[in-house]
């Protein structure tokens, strides 16, 4: 599958390019297998990106986020970086075809 266009950290040029085939491979470069889980926390992020036109900007606010909208088992940091090894919130925005959270290193 050719993705489209990405920058240097791998992250989508143009978010409205993005879809689940794209979000599959993005997560295969990483060795994730998406499951009902990660696809759950990116259709959120990709709702939150939709409301606020920015994606959550630092690892805090993306737990906060999942928190408010799911459950507290799954808005905590240990959830999320089993899902998304690394940075989740970079990890997962790049997966959602989302622009790089600001704070995020």
């Amino acid at each position: 599958m050719s993705l489209p266009e990405r920058n240097n950290e791998g992250f989508l040029e143009n978010a409205s390019e993005w879809d689940e085939a794209v979000a599959r491979a993005i997560a295969a470069e990483s060795g994730i297998d998406l499951t009902e889980k990660h696809w759950e926390i990116l259709f959120l992020l990709r709702e939150f990106y939709k409301r606020h036109e920015v994606s959550p900007p630092s690892n805090r606010l993306f737990v906060k986020a999942v928190k408010d909208s799911l459950d507290e088992d799954k808005g905590n940091s240990i959830y999320l970086m089993q899902l998304f090894p690394g940075t989740p919130a970079k990890t997962a925005c790049r997966i959602a075809g989302l622009p790089r959270p600001t704070n995020c290193l």
